[in-house]
């Protein structure tokens, strides 16, 4: 069957998209003719009393509903996997046929079997599992909604073929990846509604709030963190994924309200280099049946003509790394209830029964195909452990065993086998406690995901992506990797990873230096200041009998604090084996280098932080600043919204966050903030902030700019095209650190991998010591950039101060927090709210 691209909705969809708009739509708009259903089964009215798409559903009616079905219906078996940060359920329905849920566990066993190449199993017996997931971005509501459609029709439905569905199928049903965000967007919708609906694009239904309704409770985008796993959500479905490893996996998406419907495969040539060819023959025959259920209901689509299948932390492209199939389905969205398009008023159940069809059709074609689906995945690990080095990566990072400890917990959530090494180890010249360095084998079922997670790779078929073009956990944890260990030099496999602290702290009636080059450090340095302690930083280096004390080292005097010795011992005691952070007693002030009573140690103060946020403020980049602080460091910051920025006090904060921020939400404030400045604030902006800062007369920097080019032989069909080119999706880049700065305190290495996706190039200062952070002249280490970009890019200054008035204006190009799971670099937020006195 040959795919359909077209870009507009047809007649037969305006019609019922308009007809829709006016009336209340009944359970048989979307359901198959001519089947019959249970009476005994409830329909969504019956429960939640409205039909989907008359009104958008919230969670906690999803979860009533699902839980409805699943006591009426042997076919359902529901459980609750966990629960998001605002305690919303995480729920998962597994269905199929009675007598395969009476042998779910020889089932999953048998698939075991098979994924490992034992010859004995018989394919014929063993189901096709297919992970259908909806609305991991909560304002893209027409999965979830169209999930509670699907889960009735695969509860209530009789006869021959939902039989043989469900004997040869384990559907995993997870019917809202994101409850927090569709809560947050249902309440927005039907708050808003009209009694008559009004498709007017302009009324207020269709523009939510800032930060809308898309991300989770901490503003990140979850369709971007299957791989990183860093949020509870994430762990829960990864989980999931894990335990049975389906063949298929859908993502139930929405895009603008001026488009059709798009299913994979996508741009052909934007599939990550090791996704077998396989998985896109695959993609193309599930695609068929999909085009053949929306032209039955006369829908327009396209396909490959959009997005992507690189970026393996997205939940269409992780499967692919997993011998699965993952199928991104992107509805044009309604907003609301309905909405005017240039092609006619979209309806919100029409494009409900869009995504139950496509539902419907990742059913029929999983069973269809279910041999073929079942030989891919096997022969893919097979191939995968055959082709992998018999050697291992070796991962480690100077004084810090936390954050190796990190990256080794995500290593397993996603069932990668890490061990120690036997002996202490050595790593361009810096030897390891053998306790403190993973060992990562390369020969192993998830031999093809650690390639992934460690390349680098700076060459592509294509210069578009989607999303970023480089995803290496080595430099967005900053670890040192050796790729050709021996396992011959490894221990057994560690089955649960526990930080092991072998510090013990001995009590000191003079001072303790905390270790600032500590994941945790920061942490525990706020718990100090809170409780009214004084600890000092040391801007130069220092030693005593044993130990060596780096640039940042954080000295902690005994006497004239708020509470006594005995209860300072045991404070930090407690916190150092609480957050495995190294603390050293100290009995003499007279030290190689500096002494302890040296005008070289800075007094710190408690910071009082406040986080611009709201309309004209980057959702994605306020949320990473929030949940590092937050969540990660337990540091109090307050939120002040754009709006009512002007009524607030500023004398209350020591430092103001702005970041990546654009448009009205910050001019203004101008004059409000260059006041709180000039009188001693601390302001810490990011990325495109910088034009603001500029505009301002916050700041005197120069930005580097392209020269105009021609367009040559390019056409007008690929303009795009070139224009695209010059962006800088995400990209990973090297830059020389100045360790003597205080916003580099606490690195152990002078060159540092970081992450960029801005075109912002800072000239660097004509005075080297005012840039501590500079591109190298090669900083390209992993991901695409255009030769013009690296052209301006190289020995570019990634950070810059300036002194206004009494206070100081400290700003970043790049974002050091991105997504979560860049800790390398979370270290350079800190250093600037705690160091910035310093600077």
């Amino acid at each position: 069957m040959k795919l359909k691209s077209i870009l507009i909705l047809g007649c037969v969809s305006l019609l019922s998209s308009y007809l829709s708009a006016q009336t209340q739509v009944d359970l048989s708009y979307y359901l198959p003719q001519n089947i019959e259903f249970n009476s005994a089964i409830p329909k969504p009215s019956e429960v939640i009393h409205f039909t989907p798409g008359n009104q958008h559903v919230s969670h906690d009616r999803l979860v009533q509903y699902m839980y409805a079905l699943a006591d009426a219906s042997p076919r359902i078996h529901i459980e609750n996997r966990g629960f998001t940060y605002e305690n919303r359920p995480l729920i998962l329905l597994t269905i199929t046929s009675e007598k395969n849920h009476e042998n779910l566990a020889e089932i999953k066993n048998n698939r075991n079997l098979l994924i490992n190449g034992k010859s004995d199993v018989d394919i014929s017996e063993v189901p096709v599992v297919i992970n259908q997931g909806y609305s991991v971005h909560g304002n893209e509501p027409s999965g979830s909604n169209a999930a509670l459609v699907y889960a009735y029709y695969l509860a209530a439905a009789e006869g021959e073929e939902i039989q043989d569905f469900l004997n040869h199928t384990i559907i995993l049903l997870d019917p809202c990846f994101n409850p927090d965000g569709l809560q947050r967007f249902a309440s927005w919708v039907n708050t808003n509604k009209s009694e008559f609906l009004n498709p007017d694009a302009n009324d207020r239904e269709f523009s939510e709030t800032w930060p809308r309704g898309r991300t989770n409770h901490y503003w990140f985008d979850l369709n971007r963190d299957w791989l990183p796993v860093q949020h509870p959500s994430s762990q829960t479905r990864i989980k999931t994924f894990h335990e049975w490893k389906p063949n298929v996996l859908t993502d139930h998406h929405e895009m603008y309200p001026n488009s059709t419907f798009f299913f994979q495969p996508g741009i052909p040539e934007r599939t990550h280099p090791l996704t077998p060819q396989k998985n896109q023959e695959l993609t193309q025959k599930i695609a068929n049946f999909h085009a053949s259920s929306l032209d039955e209901a006369g829908s327009f689509y396209y396909t490959k003509e959009s997005f992507d299948d690189f970026y393996y932390g997205k939940g269409s492209t992780f499967p692919d790394i997993h011998g699965s199939v993952g199928i991104l389905f992107e509805q044009a969205s309604s907003r609301g209830h309905v909405q005017e398009t240039d092609f006619g008023n979209l309806s919100f159940p029409f494009t409900v029964k869009n995504q139950f069809l496509t539902s419907l059709s990742t059913l029929k074609a999983s069973v269809d195909l279910r041999e073929n689906l079942l030989n891919y995945q096997r022969d893919f690990y097979k191939n995968s452990i055959e082709n992998a080095e018999d050697d291992a990566y070796l991962i480690a990072k100077k004084n810090d065993p936390f954050l190796v400890n990190e990256l080794g917990k995500i290593l397993q959530q996603h069932q990668i086998k890490i061990h120690r090494p036997s002996d202490d180890v050595t790593i361009k010249g810096n030897v390891f406690p053998k306790h403190e360095v993973l060992v990562v084998p390369k020969k192993q079922m998830q031999a093809k995901l650690i390639e992934a997670m460690f390349e680098d790779r700076t060459q592509f078929k294509d210069s578009l992506f989607y999303d970023v073009s480089a995803f290496s956990f080595k430099h967005s944890f900053g670890v040192a990797l050796d790729q050709n260990f021996p396992m011959k030099k490894a221990s057994g496999e560690i089955t649960e990873l526990e930080t092991q602290f072998k510090h013990q702290l001995r009590k000191s009636d003079y001072a303790y230096v905390l270790r600032w080059s500590d994941f945790n450090a920061p942490k525990v340095l706020f718990t100090l200041l809170d409780k009214g302690l004084r600890p000092r930083v040391a801007n130069k280096q220092f030693k005593n009998d044993t130990t060596e004390f780096d640039y940042g080292s954080i000295l902690i005097p005994v006497q004239n604090q708020v509470i006594n010795s005995s209860e300072i011992f045991e404070l930090l005691n407690n916190l150092a084996s609480e957050n495995t952070v190294n603390i050293t007693p100290i009995t003499s002030g007279l030290t190689e280098g500096v002494s302890l009573g040296s005008p070289s140690f800075q007094t710190l103060q408690k910071p009082k932080i406040a986080l611009l946020v709201g309309d004209g403020v980057s959702v994605s980049d306020a949320g990473e600043i929030w949940h590092l602080l937050d969540y990660r460091y337990e540091i109090p910051v307050t939120k002040l919204d754009a709006r009512n920025f002007s009524r607030v006090d500023l004398s209350k904060y020591t430092h103001l966050i702005i970041p990546n921020a654009y448009g009205n939400g910050i001019n203004t404030n101008t004059d409000q903030i260059k006041t709180w400045v000039q009188n001693g604030g601390h302001l810490i902006s990011f990325r495109n902030s910088i034009s603001w800062l500029k505009s301002s007369n916050l700041i005197n920097a120069e930005l580097k700019k392209q020269e105009n080019t021609e367009a040559k032989n390019v056409s007008y069909e690929n303009r795009r095209n070139y224009y695209g080119a010059q962006r800088i999706g995400g990209a990973i880049f090297e830059v020389n650190l100045d360790r003597t700065h205080p916003i580099n305190f606490g690195f152990t290495t002078s060159k540092m991998a970081v992450f960029r996706n801005t075109t912002q190039f800072l000239e660097p200062d004509k005075d080297s010591f005012n840039n501590p952070i500079q591109y190298s002249e090669n900083p390209l280490l992993s991901g695409y950039i255009s030769e013009e970009n690296l052209a301006l890019l190289k020995n570019t200054s990634a950070f810059k101060t300036a002194n206004l008035g009494s206070g100081k204006v400290i700003y970043f190009t790049d974002n050091p927090n991105f997504r979560a799971f860049w800790l390398g670099t979370s270290k350079l937020m800190m250093n600037a709210i705690f160091f910035s006195n310093d600077m």
